[in-house]
């Protein structure tokens, strides 16, 4: 909304309208504003939370210090939600598609969460919603998000395009760029958007990887019946993705600290794709529009950030489904958009590990119990976080069973995989120039 009110000014000629033009000037604003509302209004939304949610009975798993956490109140993935949403209505162009599929992306999984959470914590039943309704929910908006994605004529990419200059440097690309492309008109690219099923693969001379490559058996040349791999695809990665940083929402300060640098590693690729300099310096797809997503990613970071000081050890509140959820979906989302998703088991290898040591574990104990009656583990509890908190009992069999090993306070656990998402998400950006 102050993007248009500034753009109005901005034709008054008035002094410093022009800096909305800036992407850049955005996205930090959006960033400190997000950060400020979930500081600010941290504690009165944690007291409300806690009168609300009083009385939820919790499953005893036997945890290091679980008996102290049971006063805690959930839900607080209302206060991302709502901080992460101010920005983006303040700041952000409203008529962009990418937008948009983000705030119904943010609406849809916070209300499938919330109702989870509702069920759990203030109507007392543990059980919540089914896990099939929730798996439903997700599919759902991944079909709506792969239909937008594939069908949508505002959606698409540049190729071919010209620079006043041939970039060689990396002082010639910053001295070309002059922070956004998008307000340099003359350097736009002269060739038209046109739809592609393109995304970038990492370690591949091109970078590139067509979907519709998956019905060229089928003598569809023009990948005309793409989509029918496609949407199924996106589908996969958003439910795939939710639920991974669903299944990492199991300890203080642990979902919060692993997002926020997979956010900025977001942010950083959605600014580069959106740049025609930099895109051509790294010979990676230029998107247009795509520019407005860093705005998006840099409330959701200062979010994340202003969240963080109240969900570190010791939590003063657990963010729940209904931020898990929805921070899993918006990280998944924004890599389809930018063309990233196949750099998420890098990017999100957080993500990727928690999921699969639960996956392992229930595979492993099934197996193991069909075929010598007793069901054996792989890890002495999952998902993997847990395993480092607990000692393995002496007559349970576990392959890792860390015996004569001390367990790691969940603090420590914390910080070490924060550094290791950080890690990944370097990696993940540093592809970009790997071939």
């Amino acid at each position: 909304m102050l993007y248009y009110l500034f753009d109005w000014l901005h034709g008054l000629n008035f002094p410093g309208a022009g800096l909305f033009h800036y992407i850049s000037f955005r996205a930090v604003c959006a960033l400190a504003l997000s950060f400020l509302i979930t500081l600010l209004a941290g504690p009165r939304v944690i007291e409300i939370l806690r009168k609300k949610t009083r009385g939820e009975q919790e499953r005893d798993l036997g945890l290091p210090g679980q008996e102290n956490k049971a006063s805690t109140p959930k839900m607080g993935g209302i206060l991302i939600i709502v901080s992460l949403l101010i920005p983006v209505l303040l700041f952000n162009k409203l008529d962009n598609i990418y937008v948009l599929l983000m705030i119904f992306t943010t609406l849809w999984l916070g209300a499938l969460g919330f109702a989870d959470d509702y069920i759990k914590c203030v109507k007392h039943n543990k059980d919540g919603i089914s896990e099939k309704t929730k798996l439903l929910g997700q599919v759902v908006l991944g079909v709506v998000v792969g239909v937008v994605m594939y069908f949508h004529p505002a959606v698409g990419i540049k190729e071919n395009y010209s620079l006043p200059k041939q970039v060689t440097t990396a002082d010639e690309m910053f001295t070309i760029s002059k922070t956004d492309a998008n307000i340099a008109p003359a350097k736009q690219p002269v060739t038209p958007s046109f739809h592609s099923t393109k995304t970038t693969i990492p370690f591949v001379k091109n970078h590139e990887f067509n979907y519709a490559w998956f019905t060229r058996w089928m003598g569809d040349e023009d990948g005309k019946w793409s989509f029918l791999f496609y949407i199924p695809i996106i589908v996969f990665i958003l439910t795939a993705v939710s639920n991974g940083a669903n299944l990492t929402d199991g300890m203080d300060g642990l979902v919060t600290g692993v997002s926020a640098p997979i956010a900025v590693g977001i942010a950083v690729l959605a600014y580069v794709s959106g740049n025609v300099v930099f895109a051509d310096y790294l010979n990676i797809m230029y998107i247009p529009n795509i520019s407005e997503l860093v705005v998006f990613v840099s409330a959701l970071v200062g979010a994340l950030i202003g969240f963080y000081w109240w969900n570190c050890y010791p939590a003063k509140v657990f963010m729940g489904d209904v931020g898990s959820l929805t921070l899993g979906g918006i990280i998944a989302v924004s890599c389809i958009i930018i063309r990233k998703e196949l750099l998420i088991p890098l990017l999100c290898g957080i993500f990727l590990i928690e999921a699969c040591s639960v996956l392992i574990q229930r595979a492993y104990f099934k197996y193991t119990k069909k075929k010598t009656g007793q069901g054996k583990r792989v890890f002495i509890m999952t998902p993997l976080h847990h395993h480092y908190q607990k000692q393995a009992v002496a007559d349970q069999p576990v392959i890792f069973s860390r015996k004569g090993k001390s367990v790691l306070h969940e603090s420590t656990i914390t910080q070490r995989m924060i550094v290791l998402s950080i890690i990944c998400v370097v990696l993940a950006i540093i592809t970009l120039k790997i071939r």
